[in-house]
């Protein structure tokens, strides 16, 4: 069943009553797609959050928001600690996205202070899949794509900026254990992994193991984009018993093996 979340029906429906969990997902993550939808972007993580958080209320469920890494904007403090309250453009091509899941943050807040919602937020960093849709803009997509069409790898800036990167069961499986462990009602965590790489760096190593042919080009860097990200997880290991295990090497194996099938490109 299809449910648009930012409608004033949602926390009512009767579809949707008893419930016991919710994962509020329903924001577009790709700066490709949420400055193509700027409104609806801000809408899913206002009004839609607003509404699973009187939906929670309502049924007394648990529910875990995804925010972002986003909401530290372009650090002044690295790596990022939850507590670290960001720097971030209002008035920006980014903003949609950064400000209104900051806002979602603050609605979460509001529950949990006001009506003891069992509400738990997560600030996901780069997230990344063998099942990421290959024309979303991201990073890894992008890079694992062009690698094995053999066309240029375009790196934005100089490929200083860092990044890291977590395969998406380490992420899921972070969530799973933030909606279960009542610890973290209340709570902000960073779900993200440790590991820290230059942008130049993952387009060499995806180069190398998608053996391709492909030459790495340089091109202006977009507004806003962060100079360096890296989560602090000290809170998610104490609190949800929580890391990684994936590495960005093994990660990165399984993506250009399904991205190899999915383009119908042999070795």
């Amino acid at each position: 069943m299809n449910i648009d979340v930012c409608s004033p029906l949602v926390a009512t429906h009767p579809a949707i009553q008893n419930i016991s969990e919710i994962y509020h997902l329903a924001s577009p993550a790709s700066p490709k797609y949420y400055q193509a939808a700027p409104f609806d972007t801000i809408n899913v993580n206002t009004i839609g959050t607003k509404n699973m958080l009187e939906l929670a209320r309502k049924n007394n469920a648990k529910m875990v928001y995804t925010s972002t890494s986003e909401a530290y904007g372009d650090p002044e403090v690295h790596p990022q600690p939850e507590t670290y309250r960001g720097n971030v453009n209002t008035w920006g091509p980014r903003a949609c996205y950064d400000e209104s899941k900051r806002l979602g943050e603050v609605l979460c807040y509001k529950f949990y202070k006001q009506y003891q919602t069992k509400v738990k937020v997560a600030r996901i960093f780069n997230t990344y899949s063998a099942g990421l849709a290959n024309d979303d803009g991201r990073v890894i997509s992008n890079f694992v794509t062009q690698a094995l069409k053999g066309d240029h790898i375009t790196v934005y800036g100089d490929g200083t900026q860092t990044r890291s990167f977590c395969y998406v069961t380490d992420t899921i499986r972070g969530l799973k254990l933030l909606m279960e462990k009542d610890e973290s009602n209340g709570e902000i965590i960073n779900i993200g992994n440790p590991v820290e790489y230059s942008i130049l760096n993952v387009a060499r190593l995806i180069k190398a193991l998608a053996n391709s042919t492909s030459t790495i080009t340089f091109h202006p860097l977009p507004q806003d984009d962060p100079k360096v990200r890296r989560p602090v997880i000290e809170k998610g290991k104490a609190l949800l018993g929580w890391s990684p295990t994936v590495s960005l090497e093994d990660g990165l194996k399984e993506t250009i093996r399904q991205y190899r099938f999915k383009l119908n490109i042999k070795k």
